[in-house]
């Protein structure tokens, strides 16, 4: 009979709540209800900024849900640029887009937009729909304007139907974090956690800047139970996941090191890395509260110096587990 695994004492990162399910007809505005007659001073700005930058407003009206009001404009095509801080343009995805609204004649899906800091529109969740018109020459483009700016930081909230690797997901956080320290570098990181997601996010996004390839899958576990937003500025914050990031590059080089001696042994598995981390680890052995992460990167960097790779065997890296060494 197999003895009962011992508990390690590490806390697991608390489970995302979901909302109840809300009796049906409870909330937000009837169809009659969502007229707007008149448009509060913030929407008339929006409005004054379409029609300056030659646009067009076709309509207004309240958000059924949050009671919001929305503008919905043909905008110029030249005036809207997609946020600085989202995922990469996927070439093969805006082409078959451009195809099909060539085929169908008909662009019937407005992007999301917003005003710029100081001139143009910004749409934080159209970019491929963007170019997919621009490849077609539109001179247009419908949009749904938001007058409220902050809706563009919330670009990974929004997007939950669309599956971020982890690369994306942190190359998109830490874009926003840089773009949120420009809006306001002094209010604190914590307050920006529901446009974030995750602390770990943020200093993996600081590695993949660095190098694309970083294989980010194999020390995402150990940085995002060992990580939380802070209550310092973002100007401040920003600084400990950059060291954070440097020592986990620094680790990941060690942890490559031991990985071509082992191959040179023989040893080929696309979960060699998550062994050799694995292996290295401490927290699979740690009662209680773990220590800090600076303290864990740097007990795995000693580790991973001292790894003796005569003593691995094929049966060994046979039982690993973990996500292959590519799955990001």
């Amino acid at each position: 009979m197999a003895k009962p695994r011992a508990k390690s004492g590490l806390k697991r990162a608390p489970a995302k709540r979901m909302p109840r399910k809300a009796k049906a007809g409870t909330r937000g505005l009837l169809p009659a209800e969502s007229r707007l007659d008149s448009l509060a001073d913030d929407a008339q700005e929006v409005r004054e900024r379409i029609e300056a930058e030659g646009g067009l407003v076709v309509g207004a009206y309240s958000d059924p849900l949050g009671k919001n009001p929305l503008l919905l404009a043909v905008l110029p095509i030249g005036r809207i640029e997609p946020t600085p801080f989202q995922r990469d343009l996927s070439q093969t995805h805006h082409r078959k887009l451009a195809d099909v609204l060539d085929r169908t004649g008909m662009f019937l899906d407005p992007v999301i937009a917003v005003t710029a800091p100081k001139e143009g529109f910004w749409t934080p969740n159209g970019r491929h729909r963007l170019e997919a018109m621009r490849r077609l020459g539109a001179k247009s483009i419908t949009a749904l304007v938001v007058p409220k700016r902050e809706i563009a930081w919330q670009i990974l909230a929004l997007n939950t139907e669309k599956a971020h690797n982890l690369r994306e997901r942190s190359l998109e956080v830490i874009r926003i974090y840089r773009g949120l320290m420009d809006e306001d570098a002094k209010r604190p990181e914590s307050g920006f956690a529901f446009y974030l997601e995750e602390a770990s996010f943020v200093t993996l996004g600081v590695c993949y800047e660095k190098n694309g390839k970083f294989a980010g899958g194999s020390y995402n576990p150990i940085v995002r139970r060992l990580t939380k937003f802070s209550e310092e500025p973002l100007s401040k914050a920003i600084r400990d996941h950059e060291r954070h990031a440097e020592m986990l590059m620094e680790l990941d080089s060690r942890v490559a090191e031991v990985m071509g001696k082992l191959k040179a042994r023989g040893f080929v598995s696309p979960y060699l890395r998550a062994f050799v981390v694995g292996r290295i680890n401490p927290l699979r052995w740690i009662q209680g509260e773990p220590p800090p992460l600076e303290e864990v990167l740097k007990t795995m960097r000693e580790r991973a110096a001292k790894f003796n790779t005569e003593k691995i065997k094929q049966e060994d890296l046979a039982s690993a587990g973990g996500a292959p060494d590519d799955a990001e």
